[in-house]
């Protein structure tokens, strides 16, 4: 099973989409940090600008919740605002481009109860959550290179917004091999 957690609008195909929003293409309508599917169950999981969505006293255990349901060997690929980007991108210009860049991918859209931003991550500190939470073998992911590359969702964000080319990828894209 590939299991695609906090789907929001987006679907995948061949995935089973899981979100707390009662969207059409939504197979499991639940919590993606307590998730009603047996252990070892799914041999990949994709949350797109999910974990974010958590604060620090609970980000671990979401992680350990996505291990849970991984198979040993599963894959857990991960994007999440890269507040690396963010920082280097500010240092540069502050907030030139205001709502539409740096401000949403720190805080949030804040269009619904569902859509702020509780945490923020870099590489290092991502990896290691992820080595110490269950898994190994954590490396960067690109986007192109996935059966969703054709779904145009927020692994794929850049600014300038939408300059896939010459723009500055702000998303931290990892995956994880489940121990």
């Amino acid at each position: 099973m590939k299991l695609h957690l906090g789907c929001g609008r987006r679907f995948i195909p061949g995935f089973v989409h899981v979100d707390v929003q009662p969207f059409a293409h939504v197979d499991l309508r639940c919590k993606v940090e307590c998730l009603p599917l047996p252990d070892a169950c799914a041999e990949i999981a994709y949350a797109c600008h999910v974990l974010e969505h958590f604060d620090r006293a609970r980000y671990r255990d979401v992680l350990a919740e996505w291990a849970r349901v991984l198979r040993p060997g599963g894959v857990l690929r991960l994007a999440v605002p890269d507040f690396a980007a963010c920082a280097a991108i500010y240092y540069e210009a502050g907030l030139a481009d205001g709502l539409s860049g740096l401000v949403g991918l720190v805080v949030g859209g804040q269009r619904d109860a569902f859509d702020f931003h509780k945490m923020i991550f870099d590489e290092p500190f991502l990896t290691t959550a992820l080595t110490e939470t269950g898994f190994r073998d954590v490396r960067r992911w690109d986007w192109r290179d996935t059966e969703h590359a054709g779904v145009d969702d927020y692994s794929q964000a850049y600014l300038p917004h939408l300059d896939k080319t010459s723009g500055r990828l702000m998303s931290l894209n990892l995956e994880a091999v489940r121990v």
